[in-house]
């Protein structure tokens, strides 16, 4: 079709098309998680408010995704209060694993939205995590290719 015979989007109707940020099922938080998407929340907000001052169109259409994606994960975000059994690995929980290749590593299972493995952060929906889940120290379980043994649990 020719390109005469398309309408073309007026001023900022362009923008209002983005995508929603797809929202994970998975919505455990740790008391730490739920003050990260609140203050995201209040970033974004701020960020909304010079973005419509300076009227700019593509940026408040981004904002205002974000700002549905973590107004939806507050709205159910489920909190968790840390353990207080270290008897097994549980949401909340630190935990060592002891590698086959003899690398030493500790991780706490968290939300997905305050994951960050290179931190030392699982999220509790990540495979690691789930092999992880109800186990105890001295079990061996699966770790990528390759298996670990917990080691300490706090």
């Amino acid at each position: 079709m020719s390109k005469a015979f398309t309408k073309e989007a007026e001023g900022g109707d362009v923008y209002d098309d983005l995508p929603d940020r797809p929202v994970s099922p998975h919505n455990l938080v740790t008391p730490r998680g739920l003050e990260m998407i609140e203050a995201e929340l209040a970033r974004l907000h701020e960020e909304h408010a010079a973005a419509q001052e300076s009227d700019d169109k593509a940026l408040l259409a981004k904002i205002n995704r974000d700002l549905r994606y973590w107004t939806s994960r507050r709205a159910t975000a489920q909190v968790v209060e840390p353990p207080v059994n270290a008897k097994e690995v549980q949401f909340g929980s630190t935990v060592t694993i002891l590698r086959e290749d003899g690398r030493r590593l500790t991780y706490r299972i968290v939300g997905e939205d305050e994951a960050d493995p290179a931190l030392g952060t699982l999220s509790y929906a990540s495979p690691v995590a789930q092999e992880l889940m109800g186990k105890e120290v001295g079990d061996v379980v699966r770790a990528g290719t390759a298996e670990a043994e917990i080691v300490a649990i706090s």
